[in-house]
């Protein structure tokens, strides 16, 4: 996962949801310098009987914002999407260089 353009990262879920696995699974996904290379994460961790839906909130260096309900996504098209985006940024600084 291209994480060189991402400046925030926000997940909140319930540890106890199945729901909640496109989010673990996503966070496991970044790399150990992340929060070095100036990537800022939070973690929610939603009580064991609520019913707020687990998410996902990625935050862009060119200001764009993606917001995944892990509900409705799985962590191949979480990622996909984040790469999706990242791969267009270092395209435009592939062409600027």
């Amino acid at each position: 996962m291209i994480t060189k353009f991402v400046t925030e990262i926000s997940a909140k879920f319930n540890p106890f949801s199945a729901c909640a696995k496109p989010a673990r699974l996503f966070l496991t996904f970044l790399p150990p310098n992340a929060r070095a290379n100036g990537t800022s994460i939070s973690t929610t961790l939603l009580p064991r009987n609520s019913t707020e839906a687990s998410s996902v909130r990625v935050k862009f260096k060119d200001g764009k914002e993606l917001n995944f309900d892990c509900g409705k996504m799985n962590i191949k098209g979480l990622v996909e999407e984040v790469n999706r985006h990242s791969r267009q940024l270092q395209k435009a600084a592939d062409l600027t260089d």
